[in-house]
């Protein structure tokens, strides 16, 4: 009975996309977690300090040498903020609108993740795709998610009832609407290249032609800029410039609510990463091993590939922010709506007439 339902396609087809739903989830979180680390040791390099190096619990310092290299390393440092936002006070102020004060941080949180679920991070495991849902629409279903994260923002610093969080919610709304026109037209051209909007498509066209970033390197930039202003870190964290806003949207926020806000920026930055990967650099594809994986090692290698790509441009967020200072609002949405948003449209009429010459 149980091998019946078992060799039934849409049982099997539940199965293993409830194993890759799981599997990302866990890696994302673990990627959240260490980020945070990996940022404070980068900044604590920048500015000539230490970074966390006494956190770890007393049955680890007991390991041989590896304990208080761990410990030095900071290693446990994610696990001790896990367990201070899990047991600090959860403090809803009297004059906030409850129910969307509460609802608020979930809303930020939930895009990020819905956004991984059409990103191939490998090519095949033996006859499975590596992606959880391989839309012919995929980059569309992307920004539609995208753009839902504003809502959360919005919510909170409406729902906070507080000056400095409706500040920054407000400069929060403005800045995502206006760089994400940005971030879709500096797309458009990759698929009038490519040809496909389905994303694994697009990684198999730059496994055989090339990465896209040689053929639309104007593109690249105009999508790195505006990842920056989409996860609102430096230099364009103007909804939360703790020096004008005290903490903007997330002011009135404490314990596990103020912690979603927290995930769901380094969540977003993971999946803008995984996108650039995807759009720009071939995806799982080397020069060297473009063709989709035949053997269980080769998916496993291709997965670790997608994964490395991610983790430099990972480390170049981290990096940026701690190198540059803050815009002004101002030049922040001159930047967004004279500059870009007219390169972008240069650029896809460009793009446009050079296929069409190409193809004749």
């Amino acid at each position: 009975m149980l091998e019946n339902i078992l060799s039934d396609p849409s049982v099997q087809f539940f199965l293993f996309s409830a194993a890759k739903i799981a599997v990302v989830f866990g890696v994302v979180m673990t990627f959240v977690a260490y980020a945070v680390l990996v940022e404070r040791k980068v900044s604590a390099a920048i500015q000539d300090r230490v970074g966390p190096n006494r956190t770890a619990p007393p049955l680890a310092l007991k390991i041989p040498v590896l304990g208080r290299l761990l410990q030095r390393w900071g290693m446990f440092q994610p696990m001790a903020d896990g367990l201070k936002f899990i047991l600090k006070e959860d403090f809803t102020p009297a004059y906030v609108r409850t129910i969307y004060f509460w609802l608020a941080p979930a809303i930020s949180v939930i895009p990020a993740f819905l956004t991984l679920a059409v990103i191939p991070f490998g090519s095949n495991l033996g006859q499975q795709k590596m992606v959880i849902a391989d839309l012919n629409v995929g980059i569309l279903y992307t920004f539609g998610i995208v753009s839902l994260g504003v809502y959360g923002i919005v919510l909170a610093g409406w729902s906070s009832n507080s000056k400095y969080p409706f500040l920054g919610g407000i400069r929060s709304s403005a800045q995502m609407i206006s760089y994400e026109i940005a971030m879709g037209m500096s797309v458009v051209s990759l698929f009038l290249i490519s040809g496909d909007l389905n994303l694994s498509k697009l990684v198999e066209w730059q496994a055989n032609h090339g990465w896209l970033v040689f053929y639309q390197p104007v593109s690249f930039v105009i999508f790195l800029v505006a990842a920056f202003a989409e996860t609102n870190r430096l230099p364009f964290d103007l909804p939360e410039s703790e020096t004008e806003l005290v903490g903007g949207y997330h002011t009135e926020y404490s314990s596990m609510k103020f912690a979603l806000f927290f995930l769901g920026e380094y969540a977003n930055m993971i999946a803008s990463s995984a996108m650039m990967v995807t759009l720009f650099f071939g995806g799982w594809s080397l020069p060297f091993l473009g063709k989709p994986a035949e053997s269980l090692l080769g998916g496993l290698i291709h997965i670790g590939i997608f994964i490395a790509k991610m983790i430099v441009l990972m480390i170049v967020f981290i990096w940026v922010r701690w190198m540059l200072p803050r815009f002004r609002y101002d030049q922040l949405m001159d930047l967004g709506w004279r500059r870009f948003i007219p390169l972008a449209l240069a650029n896809i009429v460009a793009t446009a007439l050079g296929v069409a010459l190409f193809n004749r």
